[in-house]
């Protein structure tokens, strides 16, 4: 596909048109604190995976509703006898993956970090190896897929659920006496991405983060410029809902990475393909250009669909991370 989006110079430039609500701030503030009226009960029971550079922990803690999350922890074999807690990584997965199996994770921890990826409740079934979370929360009519359940309302929306989890995740990540809180980065690819830039925005604390061609941004746009899935899903939503089109993007105003990213305190690594029909490369630069920390940059990939950087940006957040945790 060739470029079909706006170009460079315009890119670097491009505001999102999504209306931030009012009660953004009070909304996710009361999200949180009903989440944390439930004992995050992280536990890390150690796995026998044969693999031996690394040691890992199948975790368990309350997310949103005090429903169980997964997670995989993966610490360097030689965390246990280290003299200070270890720098900590922590991944949110793309669309419809689950946190697989340990195997799958060694990056992270092969350079000496802690590492924690988290499973995404009700996904897992997609690609990947498998997840192992429950989504037990109904909905109002949606279409098949997660982008509309719950649409009718931004209490009832999935991704108020998904998002409660990462922060509970980051939590729970920094609950282990390997972990060094204040050297804490976030960072994942695509939905991924855009749980990376919620956190970013939700959590204060953060020792950067690194959004990976992120989704959930730019709604407005997104759901208008592109006819390609996840965000797809939503069109095809109002084409049988007719006329509930204001009603949906003010739910989803709420979860617009462009209004976490206003609030993003902390150092940022970005990434955009320009030929990306799936999260398309405006949506992406509407989140970068609408992060609050100065400290950020984004990689451009010209000629790139939503594969991104792949290995090559795997490369740039390795070098980036050294400056920040």
């Amino acid at each position: 596909m060739p470029l079909f989006d706006l170009s460079l110079e315009e890119l670097r430039e491009y505001r999102s048109a999504s209306t931030e609500p009012e009660d953004f701030d009070s909304f996710w503030s009361k999200t949180l604190q009903d989440a944390r009226e439930h004992d995050l009960d992280a536990r890390f029971e150690p796995v026998d995976t044969g693999l031996t550079t690394v040691r890992v922990h199948d975790v368990t803690f309350a997310g949103f509703g005090g429903h169980p999350v997964k997670g995989w922890l993966v610490l360097p074999a030689g965390a246990a006898g280290a003299s200070e807690p270890l720098p900590l990584v922590v991944e949110f997965l793309g669309y419809g993956g689950g946190r697989g199996l340990p195997h799958e994770h060694l990056l992270w921890a092969s350079t000496g970090r802690a590492y924690f990826v988290m499973d995404t409740r009700g996904q897992g079934s997609a690609w990947g190896g498998g997840g192992g979370t429950p989504d037990p929360v109904g909905g109002a009519p949606s279409y098949p897929g997660f982008m509309t359940r719950g649409i009718d309302a931004p209490e009832n929306y999935y991704y108020r659920r998904v998002i409660t989890d990462a922060v509970r995740a980051i939590e729970a990540a920094r609950s282990h006496p390997s972990t060094d809180a204040s050297r804490t980065v976030a960072l994942g690819g695509s939905q991924g991405g855009g749980l990376t830039l919620a956190v970013g925005g939700l959590v204060p604390d953060l020792a950067g983060i690194a959004p990976d061609v992120p989704f959930l941004c730019d709604f407005p746009r997104a759901t208008t410029l592109t006819d390609r899935h996840p965000y797809r899903e939503i069109g095809l939503f109002l084409k049988t809902h007719r006329g509930r089109a204001q009603d949906a993007l003010r739910t989803l105003s709420y979860f617009d990475g462009v209004h976490f990213a206003s609030r993003g305190s902390a150092p940022a690594l970005f990434s955009a393909a320009l030929e990306d029909q799936t999260c398309p490369p405006s949506t992406v630069f509407a989140a970068f250009n609408a992060w609050a920390h100065e400290d950020k940059t984004i990689e451009v990939y010209e000629f790139n669909d939503h594969e991104g950087g792949g290995p090559y940006q795997d490369a740039a957040r390795l070098r980036w991370l050294r400056s920040y945790a």
